[in-house]
């Protein structure tokens, strides 16, 4: 077996690992961001890139109501891996988070003095590794899993009236994580440019809060676990080499709802 052949052959054990853990892990971790093409960014030899990054996630969770949330995220990384086998990723970055609605009143005897929770800048970091598997230089698929978890808990508070009486509450959103795995398909067309496509698997989980009950608002007393309503999805992205080892990726991707984003990327 030439040293080609040995490339390929780990690459592929590392895919078929990937899957396996895939198969029998629980997940406590979270994603976040791009999943990247399935083939790592790096040069022949391997290496390093680093890159800064936005995100602007979308998802929808449930648990007798449904419940919209919004993400706006910036974010660096760092990868180390070989350009045909396997890379490993670590983001970390800031988020804010909004609730469409969740201080909406559903009754004209509560007012509310707001409608959506929103609360800004709060860490979260993300762990990813994928494999790689080139069927020759222009096609190739991957396997990958990719996780994030939010440090702190997200706050906001609304004031209103329910027939007349004043009010105040706060509702908190505590361990805020989520976690996607998949596999991607890629070809390579001239100059460099990476296209890919693939399904994923998405799961979810936030807790919720508050500070009192009130009638007309979405949350009742006490904690409340809400998970994500839909759980497979669809990605797609490009990356465009740039000049002098920057490259540039877009992506989007797709569950109960659309998230998008775009990183620079310089390989060392």
């Amino acid at each position: 077996m030439n040293e080609k052949e040995c490339v390929h052959m780990k690459s592929l054990k590392v895919i078929v690992i990937i899957v396996f853990v895939i198969l029998i892990a629980p997940g406590r971790a979270a994603a976040g961001g791009p999943f990247g093409p399935p083939q790592p960014i790096a040069k022949e030899a391997g290496g390093l890139h680093t890159g800064i990054g936005y995100w602007f996630h979308e998802d929808k969770y449930k648990n007798g109501t449904e419940q919209v949330t919004r993400q706006n995220q910036v974010y660096s990384e760092l990868s180390y891996g070989s350009r045909n086998g396997w890379e490993i990723t670590a983001r970390v970055g800031m988020s804010d988070l909004k609730l469409i609605d969740a201080f909406s009143s559903s009754t004209s005897s509560t007012a509310t003095s707001k409608e959506d929770f929103e609360e800004h800048g709060n860490f979260f970091s993300t762990l990813g590794v994928k494999g790689f598997y080139p069927f020759n230089k222009t096609f190739g698929m991957g396997a990958f899993i990719q996780g994030t978890y939010y440090f702190s808990d997200f706050t906001d508070a609304v004031s209103g009236t329910r027939n007349g009486v004043p009010f105040s509450v706060e509702l908190g959103v505590k361990n805020l994580w989520d976690v996607n795995f998949g596999t991607g398909f890629q070809v390579t067309v001239p100059y460099g440019i990476k296209m890919y496509i693939g399904p994923y698997v998405h799961y979810s989980e936030l807790k919720v809060s508050s500070s009192a009950d009130v009638a007309g608002v979405a949350f009742a007393s006490g904690e409340t676990t809400m998970k994500n309503k839909t759980g497979l999805g669809g990605f797609t992205g490009i990356e465009v080499p740039l000049a002098k080892g920057f490259r540039l990726n877009l992506e989007g991707q797709y569950t109960e709802r659309l998230s998008v984003g775009a990183a620079v990327i310089y390989v060392y």
